[in-house]
């Protein structure tokens, strides 16, 4: 007994006196110690773990990482940047290329409809008061000729004024040194009966030799072409003016298309463009611009643009529906992939690679947007090597690196707080996880692509299926009174997620 107590004094003494040196030790291993080791997964970085694992979501096997290796809080513009191990950047499938300067061809898509002509078509209405006596044109669809016969009209004032006429051309009692002579009166009434009567030559020329006035005068067709309007009946009493018939030369139609505001400024006259109509699938037809309208339609925000279309044929039909489509040479410029450019809104962000695995985000002004590339204006060089790949992964790692300071890019994060998450599509749902309280539930779709596969959004728990927008955000609502998780996908079921109700 008295061994032990001898021993625990001793230790007390030696601990007291050396306290100095044991703190210092200590100090020294706590500098030395490992850093605290995080697992997390590259496609879904805010899943953290402090062992090894697999991904809760996909699967993917969970990267080990140092919170000592991450950027210090105090400088916002270094939080940006990102440096990656070897193993990282092939799990995060990050690709990169230099940017080009190459030009790019935009396709400008349209919906419009066919039309007659309006330099060929032509109206016939009545000239003076009286009765249709014969209608030689009875149906619509009629082809005619020019100068072919539609419709005898019989009418008083027309036998009286051919009554004058006559008189005039048999009259010879006036001197010849008279200043108004019966063939200035003859001639007067002969042009009162061209111009209000509608007689022809043949017709003045046959009431001449025949001397009797005809009980009614026959009107021809004014141009050859097709009866779109027929408006009266045999026997029928017309006014002055009434609209009897419309005939149009189809050989020639007017295509309206209603082109969208951001597209107007690769049109013009004489641009070529080719269109299909459902009657004849498969086949391609071919017009050229002929007039851009000055005014844009505040309804649709769209320009309406004429185009003339050869129908020699007759195949084309007026009031038939066309899909058209205008292919543009761009000027060369500076490209990069529509993959690489991440859209936030109002402002756009591209990865460069400033090293071996180092990458830096830098905002960038775009121009025009194509199918397979878009124009940069401003915040890159061409040579630059960018990310094509991976972008949001990038940005989800920088915001992962740095959870006690705003990074830039904190505004491209999903806030299930502000109870409009935001889903951004670009090959898959990301997130493709999305939390939200019960009740009334807005989704914010950001789709950044042209793909038809994520052209739709379907949620069969709660009855949505809404089309979303290339290029653009689409608010998505519902009422959400059931909690639990609810998959939601594309149309095509390519793509998958999750909505977890709580």
């Amino acid at each position: 007994m008295k061994t032990w107590t001898f021993l625990l004094l001793l230790g007390l003494a030696l601990g007291t006196g050396c306290s100095g040196r044991v703190d210092q030790h200590a100090e020294a291993s706590h500098q030395a110690e490992p850093a605290y080791e995080v697992y997390t997964c590259p496609m879904h970085p805010s899943v953290r773990s402090d062992r090894p694992g697999a991904c809760p979501v996909c699967g993917m096997a969970l990267v080990k990482k140092s919170l000592q290796q991450e950027m210090p809080a105090g400088d916002p513009a270094h939080l940006a940047a990102v440096t990656l191990s070897p193993t990282q950047r092939v799990l995060a499938n990050i690709a990169t290329e230099p940017v080009q300067r190459r030009t790019l061809v935009k396709k400008i898509s349209a919906a419009g409809f066919l039309e007659a002509a309006e330099p060929l078509r032509a109206l016939v209405t009545a000239r003076f008061r009286g009765r249709v006596e014969h209608l030689s044109v009875s149906f619509l669809g009629e082809r005619v000729a020019k100068g072919a016969p539609l419709f005898d009209l019989y009418s008083p004032e027309l036998v009286s004024a051919q009554q004058e006429y006559l008189l005039a051309y048999r009259s010879a009692t006036l001197p010849a040194s008279a200043s108004f002579g019966p063939s200035d009166l003859r001639r007067s009434i002969e042009d009162r009966l061209r111009l209000h009567y509608g007689m022809t030559d043949a017709q003045l020329a046959e009431l001449s030799r025949m001397g009797t006035p005809r009980t009614s005068v026959t009107f021809h067709a004014p141009i050859g072409g097709t009866v779109l309007r027929k408006e009266v009946i045999e026997g029928q009493y017309v006014d002055e003016g009434t609209l009897l018939y419309e005939v149009a030369d189809l050989s020639m139609l007017w295509v309206y298309f209603d082109v969208y505001e951001q597209d107007l400024a690769h049109v013009r006259a004489g641009q070529k463009i080719s269109f299909t109509v459902e009657a004849f699938p498969g086949r391609t037809f071919e017009g050229s611009v002929d007039f851009v309208e000055p005014m844009v339609q505040p309804e649709t925000r769209t320009v309406r643009v004429r185009v003339r279309v050869p129908n020699r044929e007759g195949q084309l039909k007026p009031g038939m529906f066309a899909t058209g489509e205008i292919i543009v040479t761009l000027e060369p410029a500076l490209v990069v992939p529509l993959s690489a450019l991440l859209s936030m809104g109002r402002s756009h962000v591209v990865w460069v690679e400033v090293a071996d695995n180092a990458f830096e985000p830098r905002t960038v002004n775009i121009g025009t947007r194509t199918h397979d590339g878009v124009h940069i204006l401003t915040g890159l060089r061409e040579g630059e090597r960018i990310a094509v790949t991976g972008g949001y992964l990038l940005d989800s790692e920088s915001a992962l690196r740095a959870p006690s300071a705003p990074s830039p890019h904190s505004g491209h994060q999903i806030h299930s707080s502000a109870g409009e998450p935001l889903i951004r599509i670009e090959g898959a749902y990301h997130p493709d996880t999305v939390h939200v309280a019960s009740g009334h539930v807005r989704l914010r779709f950001f789709r950044n692509e042209e793909s038809s596969c994520s052209k739709e959004i379907v949620i069969p728990g709660f009855g949505v299926h809404s089309v979303l927008a290339a290029f653009d955000t689409t608010v998505v609502e519902f009422e959400a009174r059931q909690k639990g998780s609810f998959p939601f996908r594309c149309g095509m079921g390519m793509l998958h997620g999750v909505l977890i109700v709580e």
